[in-house]
């Protein structure tokens, strides 16, 4: 499942993103943040030929609680899961060669 354009209606819990297995990027950002969209084509161009990382992208905000259990505090944050376990993370990331190099830690 590579990039994913678009935020998920319903996303999921933190016990649901634990239990999730293989390599995971969570993106939390919301569709109006420009941080996040200058962000996108470095996470789509990064994500692009990886069909072995999924990538769940979350609106985050008031009343979110997915990001509050990750501590996110800016916008965008990413955060590289493996087996359900963070292993990386960026915070609003400038280069795509920032977000290459964190996948190398879930792949």
């Amino acid at each position: 499942m590579p990039y994913a354009a678009k935020h998920l209606v319903q996303p999921p819990s933190r016990d649901e993103v634990d239990q999730l297995a293989g390599a995971t990027v969570v993106e939390f950002g919301t569709p109006w943040c420009g941080h996040c969209q200058r962000a996108q084509p470095l996470i789509e161009g990064a994500l692009k030929d990886r069909a072995d990382v999924a990538h769940v992208k979350v609106e985050d905000g008031p009343g979110q609680r997915l990001g509050r259990t990750f501590g996110v505090k800016l916008w965008p944050t990413l955060v590289f899961l493996k087996d359900g376990k963070e292993v990386d993370r960026l915070v609003r990331p400038q280069l795509a060669a920032d977000v290459q190099q964190a996948l190398q830690a879930v792949a």
